[in-house]
């Protein structure tokens, strides 16, 4: 197998790692969403808006410590303002989807809420994970990438090469 297919393996490993955090964080998301909504009075949107703040908290800790643990760690304000500035648009995503089946559809049963939610999590996670990989928790460079780089320094360090004339 050559570096493409590791490369490809990676990425296999690395979504069903997000997928197993993302899988917990819709748990919490909607379990949070549907205790809110049947014991408080709080409209729809903000009663899914609460489940997903708390669910954002629950991903963050997962993709830290399991998904991206192996990720850049310098930088950990930076790396904490990039998720969360993500986060709120991904909220944005699918509490946005929910508002527009609640007030512009009138589909606002218990059944619809879910479904619209759950729809507006999907779409929203494929914003997420583009962004938090691609911007949020950079990869280190590849061990070959580090090799030839110490190889080159290495080079450097022994001096310039002599030159050969050619006549």
């Amino acid at each position: 197998m050559g570096r493409g297919s590791s490369g490809l393996r990676r990425l296999v490993h690395e979504i069903a790692k997000f997928g197993a955090v993302g899988g917990a964080g819709l748990l919490v998301n909607l379990l949070v969403f549907n205790l809110v909504r049947h014991t408080t009075d709080l409209q729809v949107v903000r009663a899914s808006v609460i489940a997903t703040v708390v669910a954002i908290v629950s991903n963050y800790i997962g993709f830290r410590y399991f998904t991206y643990r192996d990720r850049d760690k310098s930088g950990r304000t930076k790396e904490l303002t990039l998720f969360l500035l993500f986060s709120a648009v991904g909220l944005v995503i699918e509490n946005g989807v929910l508002y527009v089946a609640t007030y512009g559809f009138g589909w606002d049963s218990p059944l619809e809420s879910n479904v619209f939610k759950f729809l507006g999590i999907g779409i929203a996670t494929l914003f997420r994970f583009w962004s938090y990989r691609t911007w949020v928790f950079k990869a280190l460079p590849a061990p070959e990438l580090v090799a030839s780089a110490e190889e080159i320094l290495a080079q450097a360090e022994r001096g310039p090469r002599s030159k050969q004339r050619v006549s």
